[in-house]
This record gives structure tokens, sequence and C-alpha cells, in this order.
């Protein structure tokens, strides 16, 4: 386990708002961006927090991503959209499209949204933060026609990538959320275990000789990611994936058959839906509750770990970090210093 150094929430994301603003995003773009990178870090997924923030300004600087703009809009009816982000920040094309979906979701009972060009969403639940407060549902897929490093079932081809999806569902005491990928295991879990110089938990990684490893490194030397469920599971991960990537890319009219050469750029599927428009709140409220007490209730093969409803946790997490600070590794913000040095900014000191 890496070293690790807590910082109070509000002045590291004042910090990473300055550094993207000092990349060229607007003030209000840049807090979004920031907030997004931060929420991450606070729901505990620490792969596609803070720790992404430097690629990003990277990317800002090359070009690879807009540095301002709208998301254009090239289709919408009572119930639906489709959008172009050019190439904006995903965060802040990812809450464009969120608020609008949560419009559209008021007004028509549920909304759906497909977003192409988006660059690099990063952490999907963290997306989804204004749903959970709004008390709506939500369903998120994303995928990057222009990354291929996870293989079909049954081959070691490299066709596609991790393509996470992401749920909430309003429930008593905290809300149903989550946020998993099609592969066995995402990139930003590789690429740590090898930052870290550390084995995968369990063999993760399909080598064209048709054998399989647990060592990260593999990953650059021609290996690909399993898809969900592995070899002794079927075609299950593989199944979902094709569906992920009709529903982001084909919708959305823009995807592989398109796109050519490496590129972060995500297309994505967002729905959308308020459980008041198919009935009274109190039956959906009996009905979700009744369901997350039959399962918290359920006994545990481990005494020590209770069966648990995926997303309360990572929500009790989020309000403690928000109070009482936000854990990064050690030399997550080191790697920050160089931007912050050329913009003039100072990192937060560490709390403890």
């Amino acid at each position: 386990m890496p070293a690790q150094e807590t910082y109070a929430t509000g002045p590291l994301r004042k910090y990473v708002s300055g550094l993207f603003e000092a990349a060229g995003l607007a003030t209000p773009m840049a807090d979004v961006v920031a907030e997004g990178f931060l929420e991450a870090d606070l729901l505990g997924y620490p792969t596609h927090g803070i720790n992404r923030v430097p690629a990003n300004l990277r990317w800002l600087q090359t070009g690879e991503t807009s540095r301002s703009g709208e998301p254009q809009v090239l289709t919408e009816r009572s119930a639906l959209a489709n959008w172009d982000a050019h190439r904006l920040p995903g965060h802040w094309a990812m809450r464009c499209a969120v608020e609008r979906a949560i419009r559209g979701a008021r007004e028509a009972g549920v909304f759906t949204l497909t977003l192409r060009r988006c660059q690099h969403v990063a952490c999907v639940a963290a997306a989804l933060v204004p749903v959970v407060t709004a008390e709506l549902i939500a369903l998120v897929m994303v995928s990057s026609p222009g990354e291929a490093f996870v293989s079909p079932f049954g081959g070691s081809d490299r066709l596609f990538s991790n393509n996470p999806l992401a749920f909430t569902a309003p429930a008593d005491g905290g809300p149903i959320l989550f946020d998993v990928s099609m592969a066995i295991t995402a990139g930003g879990q590789v690429a740590r275990a090898a930052r870290l110089g550390q084995l995968l938990p369990e063999p993760a990684l399909n080598l064209p000789d048709g054998s399989v490893t647990a060592d990260p490194n593999a990953l650059e030397h021609g290996g690909a990611i399993l898809p969900m469920g592995g070899r002794s599971h079927g075609h299950k991960g593989h199944a979902l994936t094709l569906m992920t990537e009709v529903l982001s890319q084909a919708l959305a009219g823009y995807g592989r058959g398109q796109v050519s050469g490496s590129s972060e750029q995500n297309s994505v599927f967002l729905q959308v839906i308020d459980p008041t428009a198919f009935g009274e709140r109190a039956d959906y409220d009996r009905e979700v509750d009744h369901l997350v007490a039959m399962v918290e209730a359920s006994r545990s093969d481990d005494p020590a770990r209770p069966v648990r409803v995926p997303g309360r946790a990572a929500w009790r997490l989020r309000a403690h970090r928000l109070a009482e600070g936000v854990v990064l590794d050690s030399g997550i913000l080191a790697e920050l210093l160089p931007f912050g040095e050329a913009a003039g900014l100072r990192p937060p000191p560490a709390a403890r």
C-alpha cells in the first residue's frame, strides 16, 4: 500500500480548478472539471480521480481537448437528444448532458441523451451525483471508439475499451449507486498496479499465445484485458460490451467505423428516469426500501462483512471525506507540482 495523505476538499478543489483555468478553461468550466475528478476520490474511485488530472492538463495544452464551447445539438425531440461535444472536457460535457436529462425527465418522465466526442468522462459515477441529489434514476454507458485493449470472449485480439456502466436509484438511507466495467478490471487499475510495481489480484490479462497473467505490464506488450467473467463464465462480459457499444456509439452515429488512431474521446448513452412519472412515489419507495432491507438482512458468508447494497458505503464515504478530507496517494500532488509552478499556484498542504 503506497503512503497516503489527507487534504481538505475545499483547498484541493480550488487548486485543481486553478490548474485547469491556467490551462485555458473559463472559471465555471474549470470548477466543474475539478469537482468531477474530486468526486471520484470522494466516492472511493481513486483510479479515476485527481491522479488523472495531469493527463487532462496535457491534453488541453496539446489541443486534444477543446478549451471552450458548448455541446452541439444534433437531434432533439420531446424525450431524447443526440449531442456532439466536439472534444470538450468530459466532466463539463457530462454535467451539461446530465442537467439537460434531469430537466427532460421532469417533463417527460424519461429522457435519453447520446453524446459523441466527449473527451475523457473518467469516473462515470461522479457524473451522476446531480441525479442522486435530484432523487431520480439514471443509467449511463460509456465507450471509447478510439481505444482497443479488451479482448472478446474466446479470442485474444484487442477490440474494445473497458466500457463502464453506471446506475443510480434513490433509496432511503442513501442511493443505490455503482460504476462497473464490462472488462474484468479497469484500465486504470492495471495502470495503477504497474506504477506501484504490483501484480493484479487475479490473472486479468489475455496474452496472444492464449495464456493469462496477473502482470500489469503485459498490457504494454501485446496483452489484452479479459472481458468481465474472464474465461470461466461464458460470453456475459462480451455480450454486455456489445450492448454498451451499440447504445453509446451506434445510436450516437459515431463509433469505431469512423474513428482511426488512438483517442480518449468517449461516446455516451445517458438515460434519466423520474419514478413519480410511473406512479405514486410512496409505491416506489416501498418496493425499493423492501429490496434494500431484504439484501442487508441476508446472511453473510463472512460475519465481519455484511452483504451490502452497492453505493451505500460510497455515499457514506463521500460525506465523511467532505467533512474530514480526501485521502490521496502521496505521489499524486507531486505530479501536479510542475503545472502549479508554471501557473504560480501553490498546492494545498496535507491536513495530516
